[in-house]
């Protein structure tokens, strides 16, 4: 081995694989194997981006990235760095990616200023925020301008225990530097008479000073998706895993379906750029955003990702089991691969992913882990995410730049828009603005959209944005609306429900709040047992909320849907079975009952849920009833949505809920005092969001500060049962340990349920996520009830979902 080889054998970039994740056992990563793994994925995240919206003026980036990639650990030459991989237990306390700055002024002579602060970007920021309001750890709070460069990164004569006198044996640095301008195709830089301490002092004054004041919005912007691309490629690189190349959507969808389309169908895939699409419920809505998506992918560049939006887990979790199974998968695979995008583990990987490298501790292993686990949130082409998972994007810095890339040259589907509060629907309308600038398309699918919804996106879009809708006749009549001013959970409306299920009728009964589900959920299962057959007496009953472990719940949505799937023809009037939920079953749940009863709630709600009940019109016996009671509380809905509801109702009462019905119920709704608020308020977060967030003049100041801010305005939190505290510990621990695999043990509430019930320790990195001690079931879920000693009408800050 050559003098020059040995030199570069002799770099580590990680500590030795003790788990087998790189398929190299026992074997260190060299720095020029990693640095080149990260160079090639950055041409990959290139040919996923191109030259897209606001990149498409910086013809430069990608070579930048390209740049950037390859020089991001030249700092771990350092002598302390490679005692801290090589040796258990050792910290050398500096900051390599601040060292491979000197880097970028060897190899950056011959780029203008502006391109070299975004190289810098790039190498110096792909761990951690330039600057801090706290004094957190930002950059700028680690070396401040008295720091001792020399000391640091050059020559240090007293150095502590275990620290070498010199940072960068010269023999090394050779190596290293020939080896760079060899990949690069440039001539070998001259060092000159500065040190390497030097030139990263330097380095870091020009980063600070370029990023120093506030920015153009568009030059910060295009700082961040640098910054994204970078630690994107490095994620790619760390975790051994392939950004995919191939989209499990055909060209031709429309043509593949085994019916003839419809014609809003067909408009849809017709259509080029943003479209906002109507269509009732089990019309095709979800095919109409398929061939939307599939008619735009010629005309874009690069390779474009589908990311489809849904408001609620079960349904996102429904929607990826669906395109699992319907949409061709790549090669040999049995099915196509689909990503998934919410929770706290998604955030979890995500945060780990850009931590440093340690020495060959668990550490090393769980950070492995969830590097793997980051790329599983990145690889595939199309994705089902939360709109939480996307807005985390604005946050920006080391962690979430490479979400906000990501929504760059996309294909972004909002199913069932309607079912957000009106700050959330701005601030997906201000996102839909940002990703405009991105070269990215959107399209709105949606049984029910207000005026004012459409007349926002279509005034937040500067390009124009087609509107279609399913003709009049497209969906049967398929309900006969009764209202009742007594509550569902009155005797009166418990005597109706027990009626139908003595009949074998199959009945929904849909909740406002998790605690009155569970009520009439006790109250009614005994009668739907009774009357079930012994074969089907398991499922006879069945209870859907949020507040189930998250693997509970994914066993009842599999349990329900294999029960109540949709009716196929010539199926009995009568099919049996109970099935209580909340407003987790409005979407994309394809599910099918022959009698339906809800709580009032806002007039979308009132026409989803009723879409789950004689869902394709098929019953025998025509429009079956579908009760609305209106009850004594509103909670947890504002009083003048449910008022608004209420007017329109019994202003156009029916008795047949039609299509044309449901219109003009929502333009009733929206036409009153709380419709005009709704759309005011929906305005003022939509610009808050876009000024606060998504102006980056200030791209590399740190706002993780706000990332709790935003996650409490979901107002939900993911908590651990105390009795799963060991469970929990086993799946995330140890070598085979990720926050994804303890994911299931995860249960939602909301913010202000979790202050009551109050914490008896923390897990999970930062210790974010609560473990709380209340009683629990696998049929009923987490009984808050049994906890307050109210009951489900006193409880006033029940949970939504």
């Amino acid at each position: 081995m050559n003098t020059a080889r040995q030199a570069l054998d002799e770099v580590w970039a990680k500590s030795v694989d003790r788990t087998g994740r790189t398929g190299r056992l026992g074997y260190a990563e060299r720095l020029t194997e990693h640095s080149y793994a990260t160079w090639a994925a950055a041409q990959t995240v290139a040919g996923r981006i191109g030259p897209a919206g606001v990149l498409a003026d910086w013809p430069s980036f990608w070579n930048l990235v390209g740049l950037a990639a390859l020089l991001h650990d030249a700092g771990k030459v350092a002598e302390g760095f490679q005692r801290q991989v090589k040796q258990p237990g050792h910290h050398w306390g500096e900051r390599h990616e601040v060292l491979s700055l000197a880097y970028v002024d060897l190899f950056g002579g011959g780029l203008s200023p502006d391109e070299r602060a975004l190289v810098a970007v790039g190498v110096g920021l792909h761990h951690r925020w330039l600057r801090s309001v706290d004094g957190s750890g930002a950059l700028l709070d680690l070396y401040p301008e008295s720091a001792a460069w020399e000391r640091k990164f050059g020559h240090d004569p007293d150095p502590s225990p275990g620290q070498p006198t010199g940072q960068v044996p010269l023999r090394r640095h050779h190596a290293v530097v020939h080896w760079y301008a060899d990949q690069l195709g440039v001539p070998v830089p001259v060092d000159g008479d500065r040190r390497l301490w030097q030139r990263a002092r330097e380095q870091f004054t020009e980063l600070c000073t370029a990023w120093e004041d506030p920015v153009d919005a568009t030059r910060g912007l295009v700082g961040v998706l640098l910054q994204g691309a970078v630690t994107l490629a490095d994620h790619s690189a760390s975790a051994h895993v392939a950004l995919q190349t191939h989209l499990p959507l055909p060209p031709n969808y429309l043509a593949a379906l085994a019916y003839q389309p419809y014609p809003h169908q067909r408009k849809a895939a017709e259509t080029d750029g943003h479209m906002i699409l109507i269509a009732p419920t089990g019309s095709g809505k979800t095919e109409s955003g398929l061939g939307w998506a599939a008619r735009q992918l010629p005309t874009m560049s690069g390779q474009p990702r589908v990311v489809w939006v849904l408001p609620y887990r079960a349904s996102i979790d429904a929607a990826v089991n669906r395109f699992r199974q319907d949409l061709p998968p790549a090669g040999a695979d049995a099915e196509a691969d689909i990503g998934v995008l919410h929770g706290t583990a998604a955030l979890s990987v995500l945060a780990d992913a850009v931590r440093d490298d340690c020495g060959p501790t668990a550490v090393d292993a769980r950070q492995a882990s969830s590097r793997a686990g980051a790329m599983r949130l990145f690889a595939q082409r199309f994705r089902v995410a939360s709109a939480y998972q996307l807005l985390v994007g604005a946050i920006a810095g080391p962690r979430y730049a490479s979400v906000l890339l990501e929504q760059a040259n996309s294909l972004m589907v909002l199913d069932e828009l309607h079912a957000y509060d009106p700050q959330t629907f701005g601030r997906l309308c201000a996102c839909m603005r940002l990703w405009e600038e991105l070269g990215t398309r959107v399209a709105v699918v949606s049984a029910t959209l207000a005026p004012p919804m459409i007349t926002l996106i279509r005034e937040t879009l500067r390009s124009p944005v087609a509107l279609h809708r399913a003709p009049d006749g497209t969906a049967p009549d398929r309900h006969r609306l009764v209202l009742d001013e007594q509550p569902l959970t009155a005797p009166a409306s418990l005597e109706v429900v027990r009626s139908w299920l003595a009949d074998g009728y199959s009945v929904l009964l849909v909740a406002n709040t998790v605690d009155t589900a569970q009520a009439l959920y006790t109250e009614l299962a005994p009668t739907a047992r009774a009357v079930a057959d012994e074969a089907g007496r398991d499922t006879a009953a069945l209870l859907l909320h949020s507040r189930f472990r998250a693997r509970d719940r994914a066993v009842i949505e599999r349990r329900l849907l294999a029960r109540h799937g949709e009716r196929q023809p010539g199926q009995p009037a009568r099919r049996g079975g109970l099935v209580v939920a909340t407003q987790a079953v409005e979407v994309s749940l394809r599910l099918d009952f022959d009698r339906g009863a809800s709580e009032l709630a806002p007039i979308e709600a009132v026409a989803q849920r009723a879409g789950r009940v004689n869902r394709l019109g098929r019953h025998p016996q025509g429009p079956v009833p579908y009760r609305v009671h209106r009850g004594e509380s509103s909670h947890p809905y504002q009083p003048e949505a449910l008022d608004a509801a209420w007017s329109a109702l019994t202003a156009a009462p029916g008795p047949v809920m039609s299509e044309q019905a449901i219109d003009h119920w929502l333009n009733l709704a929206y036409q009153t005092d709380w419709g005009r608020q709704w759309d005011e308020e929906a305005r003022r977060s939509r610009d808050a969001f876009a000024n606060t967030f998504l102006t980056f003049t200030t791209p590399f100041t740190d706002r993780e500060e706000f990332l709790d801010g935003l996650r409490e305005s979901f107002d939900t939190v993911e908590i651990l049962l105390a009795t799963d505290e060991p469970e929990y510990a086993r799946l995330t621990g140890g070598r085979d340990g990720h926050a994804l695999l303890g994911a299931g043990l995860l249960i939602p509430i909301r913010y202000q349920q979790w202050r009551a019930l109050g914490s008896i320790g923390t897990v999970g990195r930062n210790h974010r996520i609560p473990v709380v001690d209340a009683p629990y079931s696998s049929e009923t879920g987490l009984d808050l009830g049994r906890t307050s000693r109210r009951t489900a009408l006193q409880r006033p800050e029940d949970t939504v979902l």
